[in-house]
This record gives C-alpha cells, sequence and structure tokens, in this order.
C-alpha cells in the first residue's frame, strides 16, 4: 500500500512506535556504501539549519509536502543510490517507501543555525551515533566550519573527532564537510579556494584515533587535480547553491568525477529546485555523469 503525506500525520499521531519498525524492516542494499562504483545522493538537511532557501526563493524548502514529492522524484530515478537528511525527513521518506535499496546517511550537527552569531558553534543536534546505527543507516554526516578568528569552531572540531570516532566503533561511515570560513558584514562565508579547501582537508584527515572509516564531502572549486592529491579519502562533490550556470556546474562535476579519489555526488538543492523546475530531468543529466 502506497502511503501519502496525510498517513504520515496519521501515524505520528496513532502509531508513532511503528516507524522505529518500518526503519529496521527497510531494504538495504548489499555491500558496503560506494563498492558498487560512483554513487549519486540526494541531501536534504538544510531545513533542520534553518536554512530554507533555494535560488531566489527564500522559503523554498518550506512546505514539507512539496519538498517530499521533490525528493522522492530524485529517489526514483534510475542510478541514483541513497539519501542525506536528518531524522525527521529520513523517517517521512522511509514511512512513503522511498528508501528502500538506497544507501542513507543520518546528518548530525545542525545547530548551527544559519544567519545566527553561534552559527559556528555547531553543536550536535540531529543523530548520533547509536542513533545512526539504530535506524539502520550507513553513516552520518557532520559540517566543519572552521574560522581561525572564532573561538566557537574548535567545540565543532572536538565534537566531529569524537564523533568520527563513535561511528568507526561502530563501523559506520563517518561522511565530514570541511570548510575554511570567516565573516563577511556579520554573515559566514567559506573560502572556495584550492589552497582553502586543502587546508581543510589535512585538518578533517587527522580527526579521530582513526580515519578508517572517513569520507569527505567536498566543493568544486578550481584546480581540482591539485586539491584531490591532499588526501586517500574516498570524496562525494557538493552542489552547494542552485547554480546560475548549471551547464558549468555539470562540467565542473564531470571534470572532478575522472579524479580517483572521487567516487559520486552529493546534491541537494540545486537538482531539487533547477532552474525550469524539472527534477526528473536534473537528476538524470547529474546521473549522466557517472
Amino acid at each position: 500500500m502506497t502511503l501519502t503525506t496525510d498517513d504520515v500525520v496519521r501515524i505520528r499521531l496513532t502509531e508513532p512506535e511503528s516507524i522505529a519498525q518500518r526503519l529496521a524492516a527497510r531494504r538495504r542494499p548489499e555491500g558496503r556504501p560506494g563498492a558498487n562504483g560512483n554513487m549519486l545522493i540526494i541531501a536534504a538537511d538544510h531545513p533542520a539549519r534553518g536554512a530554507l532557501a533555494a535560488g531566489a526563493d527564500p522559503l523554498a524548502m518550506a512546505d514539507r509536502g512539496d519538498l517530499l514529492d521533490r525528493i522522492i522524484t530524485a529517489l526514483d530515478r534510475p542510478g541514483v543510490g541513497g539519501f542525506l537528511g536528518t531524522a525527521d525527513i529520513i523517517e517521512e521518506l522511509t514511512l512513503l517507501g522511498a528508501l528502500d535499496d538506497k544507501i542513507v546517511f543520518g546528518s548530525m550537527n545542525r545547530g548551527g543555525l544559519a544567519g545566527t552569531s553561534f552559527e559556528l558553534d555547531d553543536r550536535f543536534t540531529g543523530y548520533d551515533a547509536q542513533g545512526i546505527q539504530d535506524a539502520g543507516l550507513d553513516g552520518g554526516k557532520m559540517l566543519l566550519r572552521i574560522d581561525p578568528f572564532d573561538p566557537a569552531s574548535v567545540t565543532t572540531l572536538e565534537a566531529c573527532a569524537h564523533a568520527v570516532d563513535e561511528l568507526a566503533a561502530r563501523g559506520l561511515v563517518a561522511m565530514v564537510e570541511p570548510f575554511m570560513s570567516t565573516r563577511v558584514d556579520g554573515r559566514v562565508r567559506n573560502h572556495l579556494t584550492a589552497d582553502a579547501v586543502i587546508r581543510s582537508m589535512a585538518i578533517t584527515s587527522g580527526l579521530g584515533r582513526t580515519s578508517a572509516y572517513t569520507w569527505l564531502k567536498l566543493p568544486v572549486v578550481p584546480e581540482m587535480e591539485r586539491v584531490m592529491a591532499a588526501s586517500t579519502m574516498p570524496t562525494l562533490l557538493l552542489g552547494g547553491e542552485v547554480a546560475a550556470d548549471p551547464d558549468a556546474a555539470m562540467a565542473g562535476w564531470a571534470k572532478a568525477l575522472a579524479l580517483p579519489t572521487v567516487c559520486g555526488l552529493i546534491i541537494g538543492r540545486s537538482l531539487l529546485y533547477p532552474a525550469g523546475g524539472d527534477v526528473a530531468r536534473s537528476v538524470d543529466e547529474a546521473v549522466s555523469l557517472l
């Protein structure tokens, strides 16, 4: 039986215990994540950080039914391997039957709310390692923004190191999304130069007592050959903001995917809210790059 968003509301109200049961019953792909070659992961963990904008619309992701429809459309396309999100969205998609046979990553630190004075003190308010294991997920993702002039960064740095340890102890992937960052007119801005990304990768590589289960989630920047030479860790390329020039974004992803440590794409708003609105087409174009 296919459920609707109305059914999700009913289940939350009358049988919330069934959510854990359905997560446990979810069909999972065979083998370790990434074992079958390059992958495309759909990401939608932005709302939990108060980041609802996509393109020119500041509240594009505010309608949960519309967001879920877009995600389900994307996950249904051939070649899409998985999903990254917070517990609320993962549970909703599980109830709607959209995550069977998919790799799933849980988003962990969402406390650095967009636009706040404490944005870089990015607390772990989402999944923890135990919750990821209990939900039958494949790993956890954490955001690590490092501002040399903001003492809050070291709090996030320490928390990410602990999360790497806790995930590795359970044999789960720790996907770290690092940036060198700074504030410009009071707003956090990430440095998207090769040197800045390389520095963030070096810091991330040393987190925790083992790097055996650590993956990187990185932006596409100039000189990606030099960037990817800085690490042996499996890397997924992120999509970032909705691109003003989608063709240029596709070309950048395609070039970077040829590099040996890049093992796929993990993209959210660029595919879920494309120019022209055709989610299926934008996802198919991204899959074609793999």
